[in-house]
């Protein structure tokens, strides 16, 4: 029993001087960060120790319980601090103010959202965003939004739909996804020229559509691929010809005669496609998206 008794109060001693150890910790941290932030001018970064805030996962522990209530502190924070125009700096801090809402919320979803806007909008800086929407992605791999809004950064503001492929793609395997993002993939599928793959897909959309809407867009794109594919495969055709007879063929029936081609393929709706013996242009009859 006496053993007993005195480990217990040897327990409780420990814990008491950890306690201490931590607090004396804590005082010392914003004792420096207090000396940091005086050191910049308020007038030109207001709230400025924000700034130099530690790692989020280590300051978590100094709010005793309250993470969720300082990410969204600073969250609201960081909105009004880049809406300050005359701060010609205040994107420097970007990712780590963002990484730091992150650590004590990573379950908060809109900081992610909003950072990697500002980020590409204000910023003008795509990798940024891609960055804080990964990170969202991380912390939260059951949100298909992180990869959605990812994808249209890399197709409307990079053009590149090889990157724009891989997000839409990360989107559409994760449950949930709504089945627009399918359809930008295949869609950044095509841009690639990647048309076995928009094929696939597209043709899985217009099966699988219940709207008529869709199933004519998903027609229109059908349509599109196989245009791009029968046109690209007789232009080649033809430039053979050339090469071999010094002229262009009279009509495409002759790629089949000199054996460039097995046979004359036609486009989606059962049409010829339209050949100008003259400048030996190939083209589907109707433009793709008018149906």
């Amino acid at each position: 029993m006496v053993n007993l008794k005195n480990s217990g109060e040897k327990k409780l001693t420990n814990e008491r001087n950890l306690l201490i150890f931590f607090l004396i910790f804590s005082l010392l941290l914003f004792s420096w960060l207090k000396v940091q932030t005086d050191k910049v001018a308020r007038k030109k970064v207001p709230g400025s120790s924000i700034i130099y805030l530690p790692s989020g996962k280590y300051l978590k522990y100094a709010t005793f319980g309250y993470s969720s209530l300082a990410a969204d502190v600073i969250y609201l924070w960081a909105i009004q601090y880049y809406g300050t125009y005359d701060i010609p700096d205040r994107f420097k801090y970007l990712e780590h103010i963002f990484s730091i809402i992150s650590e004590l919320d990573p379950k908060y979803i809109d900081p992610y959202e909003v950072g990697a806007l500002i980020a590409v909008y204000e910023a003008h800086d795509a990798q940024l965003a891609f960055k804080i929407l990964d990170m969202g992605l991380e912390k939260n791999p059951g949100q298909w939004i992180f990869p959605f809004e990812a994808g249209h950064i890399a197709q409307m503001n990079l053009k590149d739909y090889d990157l724009a492929r891989e997000y839409y793609k990360k989107a559409m395997e994760i449950p949930g996804a709504p089945p627009i993002v399918k359809r930008l993939y295949a869609n950044a599928a095509y841009k690639t020229m990647n048309y076995q793959e928009a094929w696939t897909m597209w043709k899985e959309v217009y099966e699988t559509a219940r709207e008529d809407w869709i199933k004519e867009i998903a027609y229109n794109h059908l349509y599109q691929v196989k245009a791009a594919v029968d046109t690209e495969a007789l232009n080649q055709a033809i430039k053979k010809f050339k090469e071999r007879y010094q002229r262009l063929p009279g009509n495409l029936g002759q790629l089949v005669q000199a054996g460039f081609i097995k046979e004359v393929p036609k486009d989606l709706d059962g049409h010829d496609y339209l050949y100008d013996p003259k400048t030996g242009e190939v083209k589907p009859q109707r433009v793709w998206w008018k149906h």
